[in-house]
Parts: C-alpha cells; sequence; structure tokens
C-alpha cells in the first residue's frame, strides 16, 4: 500500500467520521441554550469554538491511542486476520447505520441510549464556561465511539504502516477533517445564521446523510478488503 493510498483511506475514513452527526446535534443545543439565555454573540462564538476544539482533540487522541495500541500489538504491519476483521467491522456497521441510525420519528434524534441523550443535553443546558464547553465537546465524541470506532480502527492499521513523518501528517489530516461539518456549523453560528434554518436543512437531508454514511463504510471496507488483504494474498502465491 502506497503512502498516497493510505493517506486516501484516512481520508475517507476521516469523511465518514463527519458525516456522523452526534456532535453536531449537541454543538446546535449548546449554542441554542446560549443564545435562549441572551449571552453576548462574543460568548456564544467563545463557548462553541472551545466544544470543536474539544471535539478534535479528543478524535485526535482516540486515533493516536488506537494506533499506539495497534502498533504495541502487531508492530508496523497487522496480520491479515486483523485486517479483514476490520473490513468486516466497516462493512456491518455500514449496513447498521443504514437501518438504525436515527430513531423512527420526526427530527433529528439519534440511535444512542436515552440516558447518554438526557445527560448531554443536560450538559448543554448546565455549560457556562469554555472549559466545560471542552468537556462536553470531548464528551460528544465518546459518546459516538460506537458509530466511529470502524474508522477509527481502520485508519490506525493504516497509519502505523506509515514512515513517522507521515503518521502525524495522516493523524493530522484526519483531525481537520473529522471536525470540518463542525466548524462548517460553528462559521453559521457564528456569523448569525439562524438555529432554526441549520435544523431545519439537518432534518430534510437526515435520509441522504444516513445513507452516504453507511455506503461510505461499505464502500470503504470492500476497497480496503480488495487492495490489502486479496491483493497482498493473492500476491503471496
Amino acid at each position: 500500500m502506497t503512502i498516497l493510498s493510505s493517506l486516501a483511506i484516512v481520508t475517507l475514513a476521516a469523511l465518514i467520521h463527519a458525516s456522523f452527526q452526534l456532535s453536531i446535534s449537541v454543538l446546535t443545543l449548546l449554542s441554542g441554550h446560549a443564545i435562549g439565555a441572551k449571552h453576548s454573540t462574543a460568548r456564544v462564538v467563545k463557548l462553541t469554538s472551545s466544544f470543536v476544539i474539544g471535539a478534535g482533540i479528543m478524535a485526535v487522541l482516540l486515533l493516536a491511542f488506537i494506533a499506539l495500541v495497534v502498533q504495541q500489538t502487531f508492530g508496523g504491519d497487522a496480520p491479515q486476520l486483523v485486517w479483514a476483521v476490520a473490513c468486516g467491522l466497516m462493512i456491518g456497521l455500514g449496513v447498521a447505520v443504514w437501518m438504525f441510525y436515527y430513531r423512527r420519528e420526526k427530527g433529528t434524534a439519534l440511535w444512542i441510549p436515552r440516558s447518554v441523550a438526557h445527560y448531554l443535553s443536560d450538559r448543554t443546558k448546565a455549560t457556562k464556561v469554555s472549559a466545560e464547553s471542552f468537556a462536553l465537546g470531548v464528551m460528544s465524541v465518546i459518546a459516538e465511539l460506537l458509530f466511529i470506532i470502524a474508522p477509527l480502527f481502520l485508519s490506525a492499521l493504516v497509519i502505523v504502516q506509515l514512515p513517522g513523518t507521515w503518521q502525524l501528517v495522516a493523524i493530522g489530516i484526519y483531525g481537520i477533517v473529522s471536525i470540518l461539518p463542525l466548524v462548517s456549523v460553528w462559521a453559521l453560528i457564528s456569523s448569525g445564521h439562524k438555529l432554526s434554518d441549520i435544523q431545519k436543512w439537518r432534518e430534510s437531508n437526515k435520509s441522504f446523510l444516513q445513507f452516504a454514511a453507511g455506503s461510505g463504510l461499505i464502500i470503504l471496507g470492500l476497497f480496503t478488503y480488495v487492495t490489502k488483504v486479496l491483493t497482498d494474498t493473492l500476491g503471496g502465491f
């Protein structure tokens, strides 16, 4: 697997991560509560900025930690069986996202435990300072680990194969790409766009986002299986 193809896989995995909606849901809730409490625009921007930074740092730390575990366990290249499991996880999760990601009700309620959803909702109401907002961003990523673990794990397998400098580049690419939707929503909120318009767009396009996330997982899983597992296996004969 070349450096270019490895970076392409990491970038696509990050795009799939970016397509999930929990962090964006929490960000819009946080913004709504801050605006409803009549905080100044500067205060709202400060809170939402801290949230985005927290989510981005947590995504990078999770990827780096998983890559470290893979490196310590398998060395520079994991066995073919591990790659096959990672690809199967991507495909299976893709089908699950197609079927279960959004709850079958109006709005953009996600298929996560209601206790977690209520906790995050309550924390958005109680968040008053940047440190709390940063921690909320961290928690929003952890709460969606069930869905993002597959692209994180596959990216980690790819990253440990790269030379040292390129590993840092790949982790940086994943971190930046994975929070692009958050940055986009933050920019809209900071520039004065109505939250109702943002939420309306999300509701109107939730089926597309769900289909795109599930399809991305399946396509990347199949692509990696063909280019890594089958190619290396057949090349060994």
